[in-house]
């Protein structure tokens, strides 16, 4: 077995799994799909069950497979701990499910991926207030702020527009005021930031994108980054309060969003997830430079109305994506003139595909007025700055060259 905290982080990620003991010496943890877990001792299994020693209960809340990927990922963002679940919706999904009450209030970052601002209004209905608030203004997140303010919501890179959150001054107002910062970091991955760095206490990851890469597996995650004083936390229930107090957030996670409402990985899913993630930076890496290399051919082109990318200098928060991330993201989107169809251009496109996916090898495009936003209505997406014409671009690891060419001829034609 190597110890891995002196190395880099491909080389931690890599060799992960054998920190622990795998079963006859396999290089991943194997698959195990077992869903209950036998005893010899009964005492033993009573102390399973009350938390008093390690082991696994019930297939809802976790396995071995689940839990080697939970351990990745906890390194991947420097965590205290790791909660696996179905989806990075369910992830999201736990936070409202495990921590919220009638009566709570969230502000939340109004430029958000389409799923979880369809999840924010869900909690409105249900009697915990959301506000929604340009989170690129620090200003504004504190306006927003309330006695009864639960927690600040924000992401990385907003999804589609690329705004960028003020992170590291909405982190320090958070530590100020004791209000739990949760980051969903699915746009830049561990590799290009860790929202710890800027106080986060809790961080969200979609897995199925950037870090399994491949697009055959449903996931997410929440770490909890050590950060937040969960005593300062008023709806955690005795119950979990017999634990560690820097263990209360995620026991009540674990129990209320896995055992309880069931949003749990299935060990199939987290495998193929855990082998996706050893190749998260090459990928990144590649992804990061096309994404460039397109984006400014985009930007020098007059048939393109506008770009939008964090490593353009004409980006309005270029100097944070800057200052923070080790890459500017995979992610970009632009529109086109208003003399041509995005729907013929996009057809144009021979190696770029339509479909809805992120993070993936290949790139992927989609027209987002039309699709992925076309439920929340004209009025909406024109206050989140989302043109009729915006086509969402997840770049790719192919030849530079190739991906270039291939949208400035779709431009052409």
């Amino acid at each position: 077995m190597t110890d891995t905290r002196k190395f880099g982080f491909t080389t931690t990620i890599l060799h992960n799994d054998r920190q622990k003991p795998i079963e006859h010496g396999s290089l991943h943890k194997p698959i195990h799909t077992s869903v209950t877990f036998g005893y010899r001792d009964a005492r033993q299994l009573a102390e399973v069950f009350q938390g008093k020693q390690p082991g696994f209960r019930y297939g809802r809340q976790g396995n071995p497979t689940v839990a080697s990927l939970e351990d990745k990922v906890n390194r991947m963002e420097d965590g205290m701990a790791t909660i696996c679940f179905a989806t990075g919706m369910a992830a999201i999904g736990a936070l409202a499910q495990a921590l919220l009450r009638e009566g709570d209030h969230v502000v939340s970052s109004a430029f958000l991926f389409g799923n979880t601002n369809s999840l924010w209004q869900t909690v409105d209905m249900q009697g915990v207030d959301v506000t929604m608030v340009d989170a690129t203004d620090v200003a504004q997140v504190e306006a927003a702020l309330a006695p009864n303010t639960r927690m600040v919501f924000v992401e990385t890179i907003a999804n589609p527009r690329t705004q960028i959150a003020d992170l590291r001054r909405i982190g320090e107002l958070c530590r100020d005021r004791g209000i739990l910062y949760v980051v969903d970091n699915t746009m830049t991955s561990p590799y290009l930031f860790r929202p710890k760095s800027v106080g986060a206490g809790l961080v969200v990851n979609a897995l199925t994108k950037s870090i399994a890469g491949h697009g055959i597996a449903l996931g997410g995650s929440l770490t909890d980054t050590g950060l937040f004083d969960w005593n300062r936390y008023p709806n955690i229930l005795d119950t979990y309060k017999r634990f560690a107090t820097p263990q209360w957030g995620m026991a009540q996670i674990r129990a209320k969003s896995l055992r309880d409402f069931g949003a749990s990985l299935g060990p199939e899913a987290a495998h193929h997830i855990a082998v996706g993630a050893e190749t998260l930076s090459l990928r990144m890496e590649r992804a990061c430079a096309n994404a460039m290399a397109l984006a400014r051919m985009l930007d020098a082109d007059d048939r393109v109305a506008a770009v939008y990318y964090p490593g353009l200098e004409s980006h309005p928060q270029h100097a944070i994506a800057r200052e923070l991330f080790a890459g500017f993201g995979s992610l970009l989107s632009f529109e086109l003139r208003d003399d041509i169809d995005c729907f013929d251009y996009l057809n144009r496109l021979q190696l770029a595909i339509p479909t809805s996916n992120l993070g993936d090898t290949r790139t992927l495009v989609i027209p987002v007025a039309h699709t992925i936003f076309y439920e929340m209505g004209r009025e909406r997406r024109a206050s989140m700055g989302i043109a009729e014409s915006l086509i969402r671009v997840s770049v790719g690891i192919e030849d530079a060259a190739d991906l270039v060419a291939d949208f400035q001829e779709a431009l052409a034609g």
